[in-house]
């Protein structure tokens, strides 16, 4: 309350204590010096201030990073709640899931020249999920027959649709195995990205920056890669 018993939070006036009750903590807890509370505590004040101050945008990069189980559940709580604009950056995806309403995606241009920032409704399974969608080819149905011609008159048809090439069984086989290489490249980026946002990370040798950067390069190359194919096998020509 920076010295003060009350704090303003939407417009209205509530007592600290009370207000810190609604970030899991008790008269006694709330009245602790900060260097005696646990790391999960210290988050907590954290987010306590955060959304004690008036904002309709909010900026979060990594927000989950080193929250416990509790911690994080009220963040989202928090999130959800927001009357404004929260802007997250988050390798999360079960977070993503929870809180967010629409991703915004960087998509490799058709080529490899760049990329493209594309919105796309819902969290990150929902991106998965129409993304994969988009890859597949779309159903159509057959066109109408054309009505009999009369006795006599009939001619053979010269513009037959050519028809589909079946896929070869080593492509069926690279086929079925795509989703799980999809699965695997993107925990492994994932995995990278929570490496590479810990606090302490670029304080090590250039030599492993380099190395780690060239690696998430590798992977997202791949990645792209195996949904280009992944299209392609969906819809030979």
């Amino acid at each position: 309350g920076d010295g003060y018993d009350t704090v303003k939070v939407g417009g209205q006036s509530r007592h600290v204590l009370g207000y810190l009750q609604d970030f899991l903590f008790t008269p006694e807890r709330a009245r602790t010096l900060v260097r005696f509370l646990s790391g999960g505590e210290r988050n907590r004040v954290l987010l306590a201030k955060l959304f004690a101050k008036p904002a309709n945008c909010i900026v979060l990069d990594e927000p989950t990073n080193d929250l416990d189980a509790e911690t994080l559940e009220l963040l989202e709580e928090r999130l959800i709640d927001f009357a404004g604009t929260v802007l997250v950056v988050s390798h999360d995806r079960a977070f993503l899931d929870n809180v967010v309403t629409s991703t915004l995606v960087f998509e490799p241009r058709p080529g490899g020249d760049g990329h493209d920032v594309l919105e796309y409704a819902g969290g990150y399974t929902d991106w998965i999920r129409q993304r994969k969608a988009a890859a597949k080819p779309t159903d159509t149905k057959p066109a109408k027959a054309p009505p009999p011609a009369a006795a006599g008159n009939a001619t053979a048809p010269t513009d037959a649709a050519p028809r589909k090439r079946k896929l070869s069984f080593k492509e069926q086989q690279e086929l079925a195995a795509l989703p799980g290489l999809i699965e695997t490249l993107e925990t492994e980026i994932q995995a990278l990205h929570t490496k590479m946002a810990a606090a302490d990370y670029f304080r090590q040798s250039g030599d492993i920056l380099a190395r780690d950067k060239t690696r998430l390069d590798d992977l997202q190359t791949r990645l792209d890669a195996a949904f280009v194919r992944w299209e392609g096998l969906e819809e030979p020509a």
